[in-house]
């Protein structure tokens, strides 16, 4: 068996069976953020400058949104299947397990508590003193350079590059992968996505089922 140190998921289409944290909001509320989106993946916006937009929609359509609401906004979402089960069996063998997303942080966490991971990280939304949305957060994930935290998470655990993994669906999210280190693209979000695994020459999991990346580190199939 080969020696794994960390496993660093993206969370929106990994770990939760949903294609954006983001997308969820803008559904509940019947925005578009398609025009926007492809400027950020263009690199044409920020991610700060992206969330502001983002959330000015939203107060533009309802002034005043509780946290509460915004939680609501996720009611049925499914973990992905086989997520609960790797997460579980990974821990079980002492890996370290962790999230880094650019979603939205009060869902990221709950996914995080439920699964019990060790650490995440994620871009959050600023709250007055009622509860209600102000804005954003300065984001705490470059969603164009996730290896920022992964390799933060590396440093402060002393954890050896090569036995790190990370997994991803999108574009961005191959820039979790730092030097040294090793990738897997889960179930790609996009034919954007698809074409950057492919390019960077990944293994590729088309399956909706996260336990289809064991093999891949392990060089077994999964059973616990």
């Amino acid at each position: 068996m080969k020696e794994i140190q960390a496993v660093v998921f993206d969370c929106d289409g990994v770990l939760v069976d949903i294609g954006s944290s983001w997308q969820q909001i803008h559904d509940y509320f019947g925005t578009n953020n398609l025009e926007n989106l492809e400027r950020f993946l263009r690199k044409e916006i920020t991610d700060d400058e992206f969330m502001a937009m983002d959330i000015k929609m939203w107060l533009d359509i309802q002034e005043n949104i509780h946290m509460d609401e915004i939680m609501r906004c996720f009611s049925g979402v499914k973990l992905m299947i086989g997520a609960r089960d790797v997460v579980e069996e990974l821990k079980k063998r002492g890996i370290y397990v962790a999230i880094v997303s650019s979603g939205v942080a009060r869902f990221i966490g709950s996914i995080a508590h439920m699964l019990n991971v060790d650490d995440w990280a994620a871009n959050d939304f600023s709250w007055d003193e009622k509860g209600f949305l102000a804005g954003p957060k300065p984001s705490m994930v470059d969603s164009h350079d996730k290896g920022i935290m992964v390799k933060k998470l590396s440093e402060i655990n002393n954890f050896n590059p090569e036995k790190v993994w990370s997994v991803g669906d999108s574009s961005t999210d191959l820039s979790m992968q730092i030097p040294g280190s090793n990738f897997i693209g889960f179930n790609p979000a996009r034919q954007r996505a698809s074409d950057a695994f492919k390019k960077a020459k990944v293994p590729i999991v088309l399956e909706r089922d996260l336990r289809r990346i064991w093999p891949i580190i392990f060089n077994e199939e999964f059973s616990n």
